[in-house]
């Protein structure tokens, strides 16, 4: 999964891509690392386009993405929220969701 640097590019990948999910970590975030290998697995199953951001490098996505923990999984469709999940991610729920948003086209 591509690691984005800057806020613009976050809002060029949501803009630019019909689906799309942002994966949320923190620097010291034993839980996010943790997750990441399982998001990124679902990422690649369900073939959706997908960035991670480390917040404490970008503190504009915080106050405009309203990120107040982490981990944070964020599915967007045509630009829009369309799915997320803070903290505690159930992948269940998570993989419905990219299964309902790669069926909505």
């Amino acid at each position: 999964m591509e690691t984005l640097k800057q806020y613009d590019d976050i809002t060029q990948r949501i803009e630019s891509e019909n689906k799309f999910l942002l994966y949320v970590m923190a620097n010291g975030c034993s839980v996010c690392h943790a997750d990441q290998p399982r998001v990124e697995k679902l990422v690649k199953q369900l073939e959706i386009p997908a960035a991670q951001i480390i917040v404490n490098d970008i503190p504009e996505a915080a106050g405009q993405l309203s990120l107040f923990t982490a981990p944070v999984v964020i599915l967007f469709n045509n630009g829009r929220e369309f799915h997320r999940q803070a903290r505690i991610i159930d992948f269940d729920q998570l993989e419905r969701s990219m299964e309902q948003l790669k069926m909505s086209y």
